[in-house]
């Protein structure tokens, strides 16, 4: 259908992004949220979680304050998983956490408005995974719109309870990792017979229309959250960039791979996933040539991308992959 051009400009201007809001020396924490992503605890790329490389990327004066757990979901009454999800298990830390008087960066000038603090959430690779909405293991009647408007209801507790400066990352194309890809093989996260060209088809629907969806959501905040900046960092079209750019990000000593992983296990079919399968593992500089740690979490140096990005937007410089919405 045709568009008038009076419509579609003012489309433009309703949707178009605004400039970093954020002041140089302005933040000085950085509270991230999620699941193994972003895990700092127990770091998914086998070397060090891109939260510590960011603050490090932003420079002196930024403190991390994580909160993100590996096997999280958004919520377990949504997706259940025997892991510490952000509503049951992040938030309430948080709040206990800000309420003992734990939070250093809540003690000063600035603890009643936080304008000193930048939360980060990063969460839906589990949601919308194995053992979640892919394989029909949520709770009886939950839908992609449920676990969304959960992603969303983040922005809301954490604002309500004093949080102005929010960044929210999209999925990543899930379908490109090699757990989800058409001609994936049994490893870790799925040892069980499966269709991967259907997982493949799904994971890809569920991702385009989860980040479409929360993108709508978060453009309708602002009447609610006067005071607040938000960011959308674009992690599906940043991933899919390195991903058919490898050289642009990549600088490893072994041939650039966009397929394989840093390490690579192959099951036999209904193995235990308590064996190892047998494991091809990278080594040394090597490592640093490969998109994927392993078959379902980004590489070292893929998290070293996405910290410097994040690091641009913790010192109030530009990302072309994170669009400032308000």
């Amino acid at each position: 259908m045709f568009l008038p051009t009076s419509f579609t400009l003012l489309a433009s201007a309703v949707f178009a992004s605004a400039k970093n809001p954020l002041r140089s020396n302005q933040i000085t924490a950085f509270v991230p949220f999620g699941d193994s992503y972003t895990d700092t605890f127990s770091p998914a790329d086998g070397g060090t979680a891109w939260p510590t490389y960011a603050v490090g990327y932003a420079g002196k004066g930024v403190s991390l304050f994580p909160f993100a757990r590996s096997g999280a979901t958004c919520s377990n009454n949504l997706v259940s998983r025997p892991f510490p999800s952000v509503f049951e298990s992040q938030l309430p830390l948080w709040l206990q956490e800000k309420a003992n008087g734990s939070l250093s960066y809540l003690a000063g000038p600035n603890a009643r408005d936080q304008e000193n603090a930048l939360y980060f959430l990063w969460i839906g690779t589990n949601d919308v995974g194995d053992n979640g909405l892919l394989t029909g293991q949520s709770a009886p009647g939950v839908s992609l719109v449920d676990v969304v408007k959960c992603m969303i209801n983040w922005v809301k507790v954490v604002y309500q309870n004093g949080g102005r400066n929010f960044i929210f990352a999209n999925m990543i194309p899930l379908q490109r990792t090699i757990l989800y890809s058409t001609d994936s093989y049994i490893n870790h996260y799925w040892t069980a017979v499966r269709n991967t060209t259907e997982w493949n088809v799904v994971m890809n629907e569920l991702v385009l229309s989860g980040n479409e969806l929360a993108q709508l959501m978060l453009q309708a905040l602002p009447p609610s959250m006067p005071g607040a900046h938000l960011g959308l960092f674009d992690a599906h079209s940043f991933f899919n960039d390195m991903l058919d750019h490898p050289s642009a990000y990549l600088n490893g000593t072994a041939p650039l791979n966009t397929t394989g992983a840093v390490k690579s296990c192959v099951y036999e079919l209904n193995e235990s996933t308590a064996d190892t399968g047998v494991c091809t593992i990278a080594q040394g500089s090597d490592r640093d040539s490969f998109i994927w740690y392993d078959e379902l979490h980004p590489s070292e140096q893929s998290d070293r991308n996405v910290a410097r990005e994040i690091a641009k937007a913790i010192k109030g410089q530009e990302s072309e992959w994170i669009d400032w919405l308000f």
